[in-house]
């Protein structure tokens, strides 16, 4: 029989020995005069303590330690518009050997008699003895919802319609939110946003618009929107007006100016909201900028936009009037200065020439990075789009 000393000793080899071969993860982060050690040396999975005082052994110890600085690289499929980063979640199937303790459990009741013959204790027999259903669910089953409801409603809302309670339910924000409320925060906190107002007679390019429809659909095979004249508008106005186009670079404390013009879109998808870019809007005609806004919005409808789809852009239109909104102030999408929003086209009375008339009349707003863009910059910037929009041939004769 070994004495205490020398087991101690025997005890305290295999674990400096198991230590010095890398098989101790926790080596390094045991107190003074404590070795904890795992490995091939001890059999069982077993987690061998070693102090001043005693040898104990604990069984089935495992640990998540990553020995020898292991790596291991994971491919996962392409993320979607513009999510960048995402969760790897490991799934282990059923093992096969679950079916053979079918036999057993089968066989079970044949085993029944012979436990009989040992009484059971009393609290035994209250399982069998109780109904299969919980008595306060049967108010809920019994009870017609329809009789209750007199639309239909999302199944969450059932259980709390039944009962009268109040109900809440959570889910977790998808990352393409997540990104956006990190950035507009961030253009609150860094930005001094100001917004100045104008409104737009939509009269002219509604009538160009109904005049040239069908005449521009049979060449383009392409519907003759709004948008496009805004956008159209809207790169004539940034190049009259370079400083909205540009950006304040915070570290080096100097304004980009970009020779270039990017203009992001706004989109409303049944998953949110995206911003793809039409590129180089400068060198488009119509034509170009109805094909590219029908090929962006056919990609988000599909949920196809990749990353570089909504990569970069100097400027955004955000068109709030397909939903109804009379009048708002849009924030900017850094690294942007500045951002345009559309609203509804309502008939109201104006003047014109000195008489009341009734106008087909938008509101938008231009909120901008008064850091960078004086008001004088913002409004004339503004009072180019209305006067492109309110009379096209603005941009024919480059007025």
């Amino acid at each position: 029989m070994l004495s205490r000393s020398r087991f101690l000793s025997r005890a305290f080899s295999r674990s400096l020995s198991a230590f010095q071969k890398g098989n101790c993860p926790l080596g390094r982060r045991s107190l003074p005069g404590i070795s904890l050690c795992q490995g091939p040396g001890y059999p069982d999975s077993r987690k061998t303590v070693i102090n001043s005082g005693s040898v104990f052994s604990v069984r089935f110890f495992r640990t998540t330690a990553v020995c020898k600085d292991d790596v291991i690289t994971v491919n996962t499929p392409a993320f979607a518009e513009s999510v960048t980063e995402g969760d790897v979640r490991w799934e282990k199937a059923v093992p096969a050997k679950a079916r053979p303790a079918e036999a057993p459990a089968a066989a079970a009741p044949k085993a029944e008699p012979a436990a009989s013959a040992v009484p059971p204790p009393p609290a035994a027999s209250i399982p069998t003895q109780m109904p299969p259903v919980p008595s306060p669910s049967q108010p809920l089953t019994s009870k017609p919802v329809s009789a209750v409801k007199p639309t239909a409603a999302p199944p969450v809302a059932e259980p709390g319609a039944g009962t009268g309670l109040r109900s809440e339910h959570r889910e977790k924000m998808n990352r393409m939110r997540q990104r956006i409320a990190q950035r507009l925060k961030e253009a609150q906190n860094t930005c001094a946003m100001l917004t100045t107002f104008n409104e737009i007679d939509m009269s002219n390019i509604q009538e160009m618009r109904s005049r040239h429809r069908d005449a521009f659909l049979k060449k383009h095979n392409l519907k003759l929107g709004f948008m496009s004249a805004f956008v159209k508008a809207s790169a004539f106005a940034l190049q009259e007006q370079p400083v909205v186009n540009a950006v304040i670079d915070d570290t080096t404390k100097e304004v980009v100016y970009r020779d270039y013009i990017d203009i992001s879109v706004a989109v409303a998808t049944p998953r949110g909201l995206v911003v793809p870019v039409i590129r180089n809007v400068e060198t488009m005609n119509y034509a170009d900028i109805e094909r590219t806004i029908s090929e962006l919005g056919e990609k988000a409808r599909k949920n196809e936009l990749a990353i570089e789809d909504m990569d970069g852009g100097t400027f955004t239109i955000s068109n709030g009037g397909v939903f109804g909104s009379l009048f708002g102030t849009p924030i900017i999408n850094p690294p942007q200065s500045a951002i345009l929003g559309m609203h509804a086209i309502v008939d109201r009375p104006v003047v014109v020439g000195g008489k009341v008339e009734v106008r087909p009349m938008m509101y938008v707003a231009l909120t901008y990075d008064h850091r960078l863009i004086d008001g004088r910059e913002a409004v004339t910037f503004l009072r180019k789009i209305k006067a492109a929009v309110e009379d096209p041939r603005v941009l024919l004769l480059d007025l």
